[in-house]
């Protein structure tokens, strides 16, 4: 009943979506060599986007899930960008980064149709592996990491960065304090060993490594508020640190956390990346960072480079936009369209070409 419910809004909903969009004739982008490395050199590139397509390609998108503002807002950048060029898009959720053979199910599904070719958020790194069948199609790893000799073009950012970005900042906060008054961290980074995590955990370690902070709790769940919740409850009966960094979603819940157990301000929170209530909390001095990574820039620009491709041309390699690092008190909420999906934005899960301006 959803998918038809979201289909219906993918027919009703698009033209005016559409018609508030502006499109700019080049994006800033960051090009990074090698290719899935942890710590990558950047050159940045300015990027002609396409206006139009040659033919109404037909794209198949797979995602983890829609369940928070990240992959909303990708699929938001996906459905705009696919609608501006006339082609057709259908996307596929997995439900959750532990579905894995449900991920590898739809990869089959959309190997066996006549889709032109696939962008893939994949659910773990590894996940082409586990395909016993023949990959016949070209693929773009979207978003996450995916290692396989046949991925060489991946729309994103490094996750590493990410986590440093965010651990960068505490570690500046604190160089007034002195070393014998202990500065604390827990992380709650999202879901074991997936998504990027794994590299969140390994940016925010290093970029606190020479200073006088220490990470008592190390937490992991899959990106679901009520969840988020419970070790946030069981983390702060354990011990109340200093600081909290984590996935948006556990920002969010850590918000009203805090304000419950009259914490706020005592626990200041970062997020690993932006989401509509962690930019307020930003605006509103209640979140003190965030990494954002443009998430709307990437789903229009791994459209636009998968069309570049099925048109003839090379692989783009690593490429993506640059992380922004947003502190609290210092952002306008007007200006965030390549980060967030409008307010009013349901998730759309097909998009053709009759739906289009």
């Amino acid at each position: 009943m959803r998918r038809l419910i979201y289909l219906l809004i993918a027919c009703l909903g698009t033209i005016p979506l559409l018609a508030e969009a502006t499109l700019d004739s080049s994006w800033t982008l960051q090009q990074r060599t090698p290719f899935n490395a942890k710590i990558q050199t950047v050159k940045a590139i300015q990027y002609n986007q396409l206006t139009s397509a040659k033919k109404p390609w037909q794209i198949c998108a797979l995602v983890p899930h829609l369940k928070d503002a990240y992959w909303i807002g990708i699929d938001y950048g996906l459905v705009s960008k696919a609608s501006q060029l006339g082609i057709n898009l259908e996307l596929f959720e997995a439900g959750s980064y532990y579905r894995k053979e449900q991920q590898l199910k739809q990869l089959e599904y959309c190997l066996n149709q006549p889709f032109d070719a696939i962008l893939l958020g994949a659910v773990a790194p590894n996940l082409l592996d586990n395909y016993p069948g023949q990959i016949n199609k070209p693929i773009i790893a979207l978003v996450n990491r995916l290692d396989n000799p046949m991925i060489t073009t991946r729309v994103g950012v490094n996750w590493y960065q990410m986590g440093w970005e965010a651990g960068h900042f505490i570690a500046k906060a604190v160089k007034k304090i002195p070393p014998s008054s202990p500065v604390t961290l827990a992380l709650l980074t999202g879901p074991e060993s997936v998504g990027g995590s794994d590299w969140v955990e390994l940016g925010i370690q290093d970029a606190i490594a020479n200073s006088h902070i220490e990470i008592t709790s190390i937490r992991h769940t899959d990106n679901n508020r009520d969840l988020y919740r419970d070790q946030l409850h069981n983390l702060l009966n354990d011990h109340i640190p200093s600081y909290i960094i984590g996935s948006a979603v556990a920002i969010e819940a850590a918000i009203g956390t805090l304000q419950h157990k009259q914490l706020t301000g005592q626990v200041k929170l970062v997020s690993s990346y932006l989401s509509p209530a962690t930019l307020r909390g930003l605006h509103r001095n209640k979140v003190a960072f965030s990494s954002d990574d443009q998430v709307v820039l990437q789903g229009k620009l791994a459209i636009d480079i998968m069309v570049k491709l099925l048109e003839g041309a090379q692989s783009f390699g690593d490429i993506g936009p640059q992380i922004q690092a947003l502190e609290q008190g210092k952002v306008q909420l007007d200006m965030f369209n390549n980060s967030l999906a409008p307010a009013s934005f349901y998730p759309i899960y097909r998009v053709t070409p009759k739906t289009n301006l």
